[in-house]
Order: structure tokens, then C-alpha cells, then sequence
């Protein structure tokens, strides 16, 4: 499946590897001005609708122990991502960071 992203001027497409954190946060925040959906990024809202987003993805798996539909699946784990994201915007939190320091924290564990 291609990946596009779609600015004022042109529809370029982006990999992982050609995009940044920051560039992505602030595709996603432009994308809710856009929409006038400012009012629904409280924190507690996003909270919700990252639980509601991952039951979705869950749904995927129920009574079965692989995917039938590859892009249903993308989708909604793109879901979780974006309000993640969302999340970690509002109360700027650094992303790169917490993941850093959380999987130093489980390397601790062993």
C-alpha cells in the first residue's frame, strides 16, 4: 500500500525513514485544526479514544490467531498512533524520549 501525505502544495509520498517525529506531529496537528477538532484533543478525551481505537484493532484477532484484512488492521492501528500522538502533544511530552527511557526502565527488569 502506498503512503502519501498530502500538504498545500503537493502530495508526497513518506516512508518511516524519510519522516520525522516532529514532521509527524505536526501533520496530525494540522490535520485537527483543519477539521476544527481542537475542542476534542483534552487529554481525557484522547485517553478514551486511544481504549476505543484499540478494541477496534483487537476486534482483528477475536476467535482467531491471524488477520484477514491487512488494510482494515493498518487503519485502525493508525488510529491508536494518531491519538497516542495526540496524547504525548498535549502534554508535550517527547516520544522518543519516554520510549528511551521506558525500554532502558524493562532492561533494568532482566
Amino acid at each position: 500500500m502506498g503512503k502519501m501525505i498530502k500538504d498545500e502544495t503537493a502530495v508526497t509520498p513518506v516512508t518511516d525513514s524519510q519522516t520525522t517525529v516532529s514532521e509527524l506531529k505536526e501533520l496530525i496537528r494540522k490535520f485537527v485544526e483543519d477539521q476544527g477538532w481542537q475542542n476534542f484533543d483534552l487529554p481525557h478525551h484522547l485517553a478514551k479514544s486511544i481504549i476505543i481505537e484499540a478494541a477496534e484493532l483487537l476486534e482483528h484477532y477475536q476467535w482467531q490467531d491471524k488477520i484477514e484484512n491487512q488494510e482494515e488492521v493498518e487503519h485502525e492501528l493508525a488510529d491508536v498512533l494518531i491519538y497516542c500522538f495526540q496524547l504525548a502533544m498535549a502534554y508535550q511530552i517527547d516520544v522518543v524520549d519516554i520510549i528511551q527511557h521506558k525500554l532502558e526502565l524493562n532492561r533494568q527488569k532482566k
